[in-house]
């Protein structure tokens, strides 16, 4: 779970906003609001296949924006599935 977080904030750390990345990367999905596993810089312990989580990563730079995209992923034994299939492309209007 450690690892999944370090991978997303190593992303965010390389564009120049690591300091910027202040929360966890996600959390489980179930009956409860922010629950098991947790995907953070202390989480401990493996994802495990059939586990459902989000994938948030979010950038907030202070007085000015923020942003954040959720994702759901299912966890599974080969490769993890998103289940989401909002495009991440900018769009201007």
């Amino acid at each position: 779970m450690r690892e999944v977080d370090r991978a997303a904030r190593g992303i965010i750390e390389e564009a120049g906003r690591g300091e910027q990345f202040g929360h966890g990367l996600g959390h489980g999905v179930g009956l409860e609001v922010h629950e098991a596993p947790r995907l953070a810089p202390s989480a401990t312990g493996n994802l495990q296949a059939g586990n459902v989580v989000t994938i948030e990563p979010g950038v907030y730079v202070p007085d000015r924006f923020g942003i954040r995209i959720e994702d759901l992923v299912l966890v599974t034994a080969d490769a993890p599935l998103v289940m989401t299939g909002i495009p991440k492309e900018l769009t201007s209007v």
